[in-house]
């Protein structure tokens, strides 16, 4: 089945709480992908950020991001008053320290009157969410009361989970920890309700899972022993990205790595218990950097860029195996950008999953892979450009004359036209889905970049504003898809 989709973080919706939230505006927008005809919505990853507010790097692999909680949604529920609802705030770049400061106060007016009676809603979703729950509410309480230092920081008892100490703080901190558990229901209702509403409007949600955890996250803090660290939860390798044309000091992620003979000896039950929680909040996962699962390129830790890193043989098929076991074959499209190997290329293969396709990157002389159209296969995803590329409008303006020619040679355009040609160029590939950026669709320049890699600062900002989803936009996305054949069937 061809399809197509739009690449539209959840952060990056307008609406008047400072960030794009799971409120009207979500379902604003689920309504203008149905119009456009569109099958997919795709979004970055939705964890609780931390250090940098990376949506990559999370202090839990199964938690959802208070800040996407809608607080209108809680004030129809009576967990709010109107009166301490905020201002209303016109959309603007993403202000983190404001969110950090001003949410929680929110917020915990919302759990105190959850919590003053507890909802059957809610005491079956702490039940049925208790394998991450308790411990990621236990981290959030323990982090608070040690200032928010990072997981490396905390005093030696409580960072090994020394039984004593766990069983005082969970005793110490147990309000706390009811107000982590009430905020992720909080989350985990207002994500049920939307992902309802998108899948009764023929709209299919791609979520995006990072492949490695944060160091500074509840994943590492519970299980240290399926990494790579010395036994005192102290990293010994790190992950990360060799250099290359775009980065001279290559990435330095600073991730923990997989102890992978642990997690096979235990059939890879770790990863199982991921995937089956990411595809009952998806319909589609994304896995990033799935190359990394043939082999990973490992730093030591306390370097200070990639220099001096190795590449070190992954799980491999076994991997695969255990997953295509855990939930099923259809459920994963495969990040398989950067330095590919035949082994990769036999991996990816072998999994059946499709991999990705980036225009940009076919015209781009700095990119020693073929990603020209005549070369995708039509179990691929292609697009634009990703939330780690510049817009493509922004590409146009930074990139070489050169590349710049060939592009528009190669699609019969001008320079003028070259975001249309590229964008149809993605539509009318074979990849059986496609996916344009929302902000390409828009012909958004460089000021509605997500994310430029390897820097601090300035990332993960850009919002939508909402007067631009007009109809006669969704009537030209409508007909551009429907012209080369990936609108939905009728009903």
């Amino acid at each position: 089945m061809r399809a197509s989709g739009i690449l539209m973080p959840v952060f990056s919706l307008p609406g008047p709480y400072g960030i794009g939230t799971l409120g009207h505006e979500a379902y604003r927008f689920v309504d203008f992908l149905a119009e456009a005809k569109q099958t997919f919505w795709q979004i970055l990853p939705i964890g609780p950020t931390g250090y940098g507010d990376s949506p990559y790097q999370s202090f839990s692999a199964f938690a959802g991001n208070p800040y996407f909680i809608d607080f209108g949604l809680l004030a129809q529920q009576g967990l709010l008053t109107a009166e301490e609802l905020p201002p209303a705030e016109e959309v603007g770049p993403i202000q983190y320290g404001a969110l950090y400061n001003q949410r929680p106060l929110i917020l915990a007016r919302a759990a105190q009157r959850l919590l003053a009676a507890p909802s059957p809603a809610y005491q079956r979703f702490c039940e049925e969410q208790a394998s991450w729950l308790e411990d990621y509410a236990l981290f959030m309480a323990i982090k608070e009361e040690q200032g928010q230092a990072g997981l490396a920081d905390w005093p030696d008892d409580l960072r090994c989970r020394q039984p004593d100490a766990i069983a005082a703080a969970q005793v110490r901190l147990a309000d706390r920890c009811d107000y982590y558990k009430a905020v992720q229901f909080f989350f985990y209702h207002q994500w049920g309700a939307l992902k309802a509403y998108a899948n009764g409007k023929g709209i299919r949600l791609i979520g995006d899972i990072p492949i490695y955890v944060s160091p500074d996250s509840s994943d590492l803090w519970t299980r240290p022993e399926l990494f790579q660290t010395d036994g005192l939860v102290h990293l010994t390798r790190v992950a990360g990205c060799p250099p290359d044309s775009f980065a001279a000091d290559g990435q330095l992620w600073g991730n923990p790595l997989y102890d992978w003979p642990r997690h096979a000896a235990e059939d890879f039950a770790w990863w199982k218990r991921r995937m089956r929680h990411a595809t009952s909040i998806y319909d589609l996962v994304r896995i990033d950097h799935f190359r990394g699962f043939e082999s990973y390129f490992s730093i030591p830790a306390g370097n200070t860029t990639a220099h001096g890193g190795e590449w070190v043989k992954g799980p491999g098929l076994a991997f695969i195996d255990a997953m295509h076991q855990a939930v099923g074959r259809d459920a994963v499209i495969a990040e398989d950008l950067g330095y590919l190997t035949d082994e990769v290329k036999a991996l990816l293969a072998a999994s059946g999953c499709p991999g990705m396709k980036i225009m940009q990157f076919a015209f781009d002389s700095r990119e020693p892979g073929n990603y020209l159209p005549y070369t995708y296969t039509a179990n691929s995803v292609v697009y634009t450009g990703t939330h780690d590329n510049i817009t493509t409008q922004g590409w146009q303006q930074s990139a070489s004359p050169e590349d710049i020619d060939y592009a528009c040679r190669y699609l019969r355009c001008t320079p003028d036209g070259l975001t249309d040609a590229m964008i149809c160029a993605c539509l009318s590939s074979v990849s059986a889905l496609a996916v344009i950026p929302m902000a390409d669709w828009l012909h958004l320049g460089p000021e509605a970049r997500i994310n430029t890699p390897s820097t601090q600062g300035g990332n993960w900002q850009w919002r939508l504003d909402a007067a631009v989803l007009t109809q006669d936009l969704a009537h030209t996305i409508a007909g551009l898809t429907s012209l080369y054949d990936r609108a939905p069937a009728a009903t």
